[in-house]
């Protein structure tokens, strides 16, 4: 026996879905307008199908699917200089949007991209047998850091995150500059979801200036923040993305 589950999602114009999945190197497998508009795109064995629905509310969007792959990180420079070659820039805030690479408490090496519609695929690649959460760490700054994390890539409240980081960073609690760099990202990242993008270049600065013993070991912190500056200039003049 053999299954395969295609998830099918509901978008504005199957025109428009087209073309973001286009950036992303998807196929076109079927299109259709009558009776119903339909489409369909594939990449390697991620399959998914639209229809068209005017109604759609993508600010509403509650529609997920979590796709597994054997090389998260090959996938995600494949989506994300897609992204760049055709905007000039990473989209990290609004619809359509790609959040950061990392390795979470939880087993999994993952990011989560976000399209116009506000269909969330999150994908990633076990790199634990053990999938279940981790324990908190001990230590104040790094649990202030795993529950920010957790609230932000989890749950999407920025707030909640935002308002750990800023107790964290004003509170004097001795930092490591791998601690203070994460931070600091981190709560850049949040004020650009927030719209803030005074603080969020601020903060993006500040993290830049930063010299950290073993840069290599940042390098998803690093890429972000690499994203996050081409992205902030234009945060204040953009409705839908940054």
């Amino acid at each position: 026996m053999g299954e395969k589950a295609i998830p099918i999602y509901p978008c504005r114009s199957i025109d428009l879905t087209w073309e973001f999945y286009k950036t992303l190197n998807f196929e076109q497998t079927f299109r259709q307008t009558r009776p119903n508009p339909y489409l369909s795109v594939r990449h390697g064995d991620i399959e998914l199908q639209f229809f068209g629905w005017k109604k759609h509310d993508p600010s509403a969007s509650m529609n997920m699917c979590y796709i597994v792959t054997t090389d998260v990180d090959a996938l995600y420079e494949e989506f994300r200089g897609g992204l760049k070659e055709v905007l000039g820039r990473i989209p990290v805030r609004g619809l359509p949007r790609l959040g950061p690479l990392k390795d979470t408490s939880y087993g999994l090496r993952q990011f989560l991209l976000t399209d116009p519609d506000g269909i969330q695929l999150r994908i990633g690649q076990p790199i634990s047998d053990d999938l279940s959460h981790a324990p908190a760490p001990q230590g104040k700054a790094a649990r202030a850091l795993h529950t920010a994390t957790l609230l932000s890539d989890s749950k999407e409240d920025h707030h909640g995150a935002a308002k750990i980081l800023d107790h964290l960073l004003a509170s004097g609690e001795p930092l490591t500059p791998s601690e203070r760099l994460k931070a600091l990202i981190l709560r850049a990242d949040l004020a650009a979801h927030l719209n803030d993008g005074s603080r969020a270049r601020r903060l993006a600065a500040e993290a830049r200036a930063l010299t950290v013993p073993d840069s290599a070991a940042h390098a998803d912190d690093l890429r972000r923040l690499s994203d996050l500056e081409v992205a902030l200039p234009h945060l204040d003049t953009t409705a839908n993305g940054a």
